[in-house]
């Protein structure tokens, strides 16, 4: 009996687990343009009249080669870095 259990339990579990860390993840955005410039962990994309820089790492997957000039298509998320949380100013009391 306990590994009936066992076998439909698991794949509950399982699912659950999977769906609570995919809904932790923020929204995916684009920019695509031409490249302006390239470093070791940044990439610049020429977006109308502004320039956009998205940082990249190693885990950063790239098809191609990251020229000057070439147009790209960058897949990001927004993630904070720092929080500061500043005490909300309580009214002043009149007399």
């Amino acid at each position: 009996m306990l590994k009936v259990k066992t076998l439909i339990l698991t794949p509950l579990v399982l699912v659950a687990l999977g769906a609570g860390a995919h809904a932790a993840q923020p929204k995916t955005y684009q920019v695509t343009g031409p490249i302006v410039s390239v470093t070791g962990d940044t990439i610049v994309v020429k977006k109308g009249k502004d320039n956009w820089e998205v940082g990249r790492d190693a885990a950063t997957k790239t098809t191609g080669d990251l020229k000057v000039g070439e147009t790209v298509t960058v897949q990001y998320r927004m993630t904070a870095t720092d929080v500061e949380v500043k005490a909300a100013k309580m009214p002043s009391k009149k007399k």
